[in-house]
């Protein structure tokens, strides 16, 4: 085990007592959808849905079955995001490609 699986494991730890939660955490699988989430759609939304998951995982019974269930949905979620993100991009012009923007009044100099 490495350093910062060691301290990942010693802070979950620490941070469940802390919140009173006695759940065993798949912390590679969160690490995993905060990554596709993160790359997917941006980086700020990666914490955010870690949050949603854990709220839609309590308010569905909590336990470990619940927090996969809502991670699997996370994921498949932020995968089809950026799925349509890029065929959007696919579609739209290029900058080169692109009309150039009309000069406001004034701009030319006159």
């Amino acid at each position: 085990m490495g350093v910062m699986e060691r301290t990942l494991d010693e802070w979950m730890a620490a941070a469940a007592a802390e919140l009173g939660v006695d759940l065993a955490v798949d912390v590679r699988g969160l690490l995993d959808m905060t990554r596709v989430v993160a790359h997917g759609v941006e980086r700020p939304a990666a914490p955010l849905t870690a949050f949603l998951v854990g709220y839609a995982a309590a308010g569905a019974g909590g336990g470990a079955a619940a927090v996969a269930e809502a991670n699997a949905k996370a994921v498949a979620l932020a995968e089809r995001w950026a799925a349509a993100a890029a065929a959007d991009d696919a579609h739209a012009p290029a900058a080169a490609d692109a009309p150039a923007a009309p000069a406001a009044d004034g701009a030319d100099g006159r």
